[in-house]
């Protein structure tokens, strides 16, 4: 433990951060499964639903910080390309 009193509050708010921003990697990484799934069964319904839910939560990430702007971009990218070659 830090001997500095600001430093040692820098901890617990970096543990804390820590802790949110897993969160949400985490959720953007359920949100891309789900997305795929359904664009492996094929039901047009839930892609489309998944696939706004997952573009919302990957954006604010980016927004946030937490993830690259590029690296979104890539990741919606990457899930409407596979969504479209399912679809034609």
């Amino acid at each position: 433990m830090p001997n500095i009193k600001s430093v040692a509050k820098d901890v617990i708010r970096s543990r804390a951060r820590r802790l949110r921003n897993n969160a949400i990697k985490s959720r953007i990484k359920t949100a891309i499964k789900k997305t795929q799934s359904a664009i492996v069964a094929g039901d047009a319904v839930a892609v489309t639903t998944s696939m706004n839910l997952t573009v919302s939560i990957v954006d604010r990430a980016a927004k946030r910080g937490i993830i690259h702007k590029n690296a979104a971009n890539r990741r919606k990218s990457r899930l409407m390309k596979r969504a479209a070659a399912a679809a034609a």
